[in-house]
């Protein structure tokens, strides 16, 4: 089922209120139906009546304490598009300037993290992998109490300037909460056919930044980068997008640049 908007994190509350259904579901006090599952707090699944607007995107929070915990990057995206990769990208191009730790969220392994520890992204101590079980929208949206722990120890730990949290693969609904991300990433690839970018939702049409990869399969795909680019435009009412081919390094320092500006125009600070 499609998921999506912002949710209460004041899960006591609806359970001195609720209304026990069946399934073991509840209504909860505001009239959502809760659910609890693999060990995340109940959450509400909210129906998402449109595609979404860059425009009207939540914007990050402002009074954040960057010194409880640094600059968020959120990296999320369907499964197999490259989110991992672009973390070790990220990771490889940022590391010698700035200090940074890492946060990934699998379903039910630790692979994603394993994989950075095993090609050295960062030191092993900096990388942190989560398992979400069944549902890793919620880890990122509304249960982010489970990424915000090691984000927070993390970022004290060594005192980051940057921290990047990776969801595990989810549905094009799938966003990060404002209160875990301070820049989104949603990356999406060509593999998936060049009608991803008009399918719209939150990801594709509300992240900071979209970044289309693999575009080097394009052709095996037959898939049309000129509709893609168009349609990426159009969902995204002009909001930036990036043409990647992550492993292969191209369009990583466009990535890394919008980043950057996003964390010097977030934080005050000037790269380095």
């Amino acid at each position: 089922m499609a998921s999506g908007g912002e949710h209460t994190h004041d899960h006591d509350h609806h359970h001195d209120h609720k209304h026990d259904l069946h399934d073991g579901s509840f209504v909860g006090a505001d009239g959502k139906v809760y659910h609890s599952h693999d060990g995340l707090a109940p959450h509400s699944h909210e129906p998402i009546y449109s595609p979404g607007f860059f425009s009207r995107r939540a914007q990050p929070l402002i009074n954040r304490d960057f010194n409880e915990r640094a600059f968020t990057v959120g990296i999320g995206g369907p499964v197999g598009t490259g989110k991992t990769a672009l973390m070790l990208a990220l990771c490889q191009n940022l590391r010698d300037r700035y200090s940074l730790a890492a946060v990934t969220n699998d379903i039910f392994t630790k692979e994603d993290g394993e994989f950075l520890v095993k090609h050295k992204a960062l030191p092993e101590e900096r990388i942190r992998a989560v398992e979400t079980g069944g549902c890793p929208h919620a880890a990122i949206r509304e249960d982010i109490s489970i990424n915000l722990g090691p984000l927070e120890e993390l970022s004290n730990l060594y005192k980051a300037d940057l921290l990047l949290c990776e969801s595990g693969g989810d549905n094009l609904a799938a966003n990060f909460s404002r209160e875990l991300a301070d820049y989104i990433i949603y990356i999406i690839d060509v593999s998936g056919g060049d009608k991803i970018p008009r399918k719209g939702g939150p990801g594709i049409t509300q992240a900071d930044l979209l970044v289309i990869n693999k575009t080097d399969l394009a052709q095996a795909i037959g898939a049309d980068l000129g509709v893609m680019q168009r349609d990426a435009l159009r969902m995204r009412d002009g909001g930036p997008f990036v043409f990647a081919q992550v492993k292969h390094n191209v369009g990583v320092e466009e990535i890394v640049n919008h980043v950057l500006q996003a964390w010097e125009a977030t934080t005050g600070k000037k790269r380095r």
